[in-house]
């Protein structure tokens, strides 16, 4: 048996191979949990608004467009995903103030994940 360090999109797994002797390939077994970095706090400035900007598919934070108190329009970008190695705007729904911004860059947000919210 042999002990391996494996490390699969920045999660590290602890995994032992066993040699069953025969020609086909061995099973890898989790010897323990994923070793997952804590998630950091998201950076949220001010008080929660009243429209809410949710992710409309998995991925990743790749830029934050617009800060908390400013203005914008409908249409423009508030946080850019990084979805299926494609950057993919998440627009303001309306007119209005970013109220705030509820995710940080770098960070892995689900399908649905509130954002940002704005007035």
């Amino acid at each position: 048996m042999k002990n391996y360090t494996i490390t699969v999109n920045g999660t590290v797994y602890d995994v032992t191979v066993e040699d069953k002797g025969g020609s086909g390939v061995s099973p890898v077994t989790p010897a323990a949990a994923p070793k997952a970095a804590a998630p950091a706090a998201p950076a949220s400035t001010g008080s929660a608004g009243a429209v809410k900007i949710e992710a409309g598919a998995a991925g990743k934070v790749v830029k934050i467009a617009a800060s908390a108190g400013t203005a914008v329009k409908k249409g423009d970008p508030v946080v850019v995903l990084e979805v299926m190695k494609m950057e993919t705007p998440v627009v303001a729904p309306q007119d209005g103030t970013v109220a705030s911004i509820n995710c940080n860059e770098g960070q892995q947000v689900d399908a649905g994940a509130l954002l940002a919210t704005m007035n």
